[in-house]
């Protein structure tokens, strides 16, 4: 089972498939060499093939790093490319959902259609605890559409260099009991969905009504060059022998991040073991050459560790040491 390779979403009148690279041309033709769609972009005017065949690139390895990502949308009766919509994780700011659909595809609710099975799948399968839209503040006809899919205003952000208006989706304002579910949920064969105890930190990946993967997080506040900073130690994905292809375990590490930033984490640590550094290099996580030391079990002195970071504010330089101020984790 694969879950890089993604879900496929259907609604009454689309069908949602990961972008692939061979989606180059469709997405030339009716997202990237449009003015009409681009202005509206915080990345702006992008004309050429190359341009698309880089963000194809880009969306295929959003999508093997997290398990999520952006769809091609394309008409269920006649399989036209009408453009992409998506959830797009940025460590700055958590996961937003976006779109950039063709001229023929506005005014017929079709952006509706496609980011409420959006949502359906941050909430209902992936267990996201919320999802931010970004949006320039002229783009009107956005602005409805987010606040129709249950979007409230949550102040401002830059983006690419444009203030842009931040809107918040959250799920008991959107998830609904009767949303459609997907063959395959989050991968290939049976029902499969992370979901977040109550009153725990942790998440449990659960197929067919069976936990299959776990993975736990906790918040502290640690010392950074000994200064209090909130952040979260996050433990190692457990996951069963049948699901042990990694990209489980990527997407379970990308969903518990997003909920420690909800608990007002600044930046997830964790003590891998050497095996798995590479991983987590690969998800965007940084080995830093600093001291990091921590309580011992039996009360003895502090004890160099290793340990990688993942900042949740944009920080190029985290520190150069670090006192997780409790035991390891």
């Amino acid at each position: 089972m694969s879950w890089s390779s993604g879900p496929v979403l259907r609604t009454r009148r689309l069908v949602l498939e990961p972008i692939h690279r061979e989606d180059s041309d469709d997405l030339f033709e009716t997202v990237v060499s449009q003015d009409s769609v681009m202005r509206w972009l915080a990345t702006g005017r992008a004309d050429s093939r190359s341009a698309a065949e880089a963000m194809c690139a880009d969306h295929v390895a959003h999508w093997a790093r997290h398990g999520y990502g952006d769809f091609a949308v394309r008409e269920a009766a006649t399989r036209s490319f009408l453009g992409r919509v998506g959830l797009r994780n940025r460590p700055e700011h958590g996961v937003d959902l976006g779109f950039a659909l063709h001229p023929r595809a506005q005014g017929r609710g079709i952006a509706g259609e496609a980011g409420r099975a959006c949502l359906d799948l941050a909430f209902g399968r992936l267990g996201l605890p919320a999802v931010l839209a970004f949006v320039l503040p002229a783009n009107a006809a956005s602005i409805a559409l987010l606040r129709r899919l249950g979007a409230r205003a949550d102040g401002t952000v830059q983006s690419s260099g444009l203030e842009c208006l931040r809107y918040r989706f959250e799920p008991d304002a959107t998830v609904r009991p009767d949303a459609p579910r997907s063959p395959g949920h989050l991968g290939d064969g049976g029902e499969l969905r992370l979901v977040r105890a109550d009153d725990r930190h942790t998440l449990t990946a659960v197929s067919d009504g069976r936990p299959v993967a776990s993975v736990e997080w906790l918040l502290r506040d640690m010392a950074f060059d000994g200064v209090p900073r909130r952040a979260a130690g996050l433990g190692e994905v457990r996951t069963h022998s049948a699901y042990r292809d990694r990209s489980l375990d990527r997407t379970m590490v990308s969903v518990a991040v997003e909920h420690a930033r909800t608990g007002g984490a600044e930046t997830v640590v964790l003590l891998p073991r050497p095996e798995l550094v590479p991983f987590y290099v690969q998800m965007g996580w940084s080995r830093l050459s600093v001291p990091v030391t921590a309580e011992q079990p039996d009360g003895g002195r502090a004890r160099s560790l290793d340990a990688m970071f993942y900042d949740l504010n944009g920080r190029t330089h985290l520190a150069s040491a670090v006192d997780l101020r409790g035991l390891p984790f």
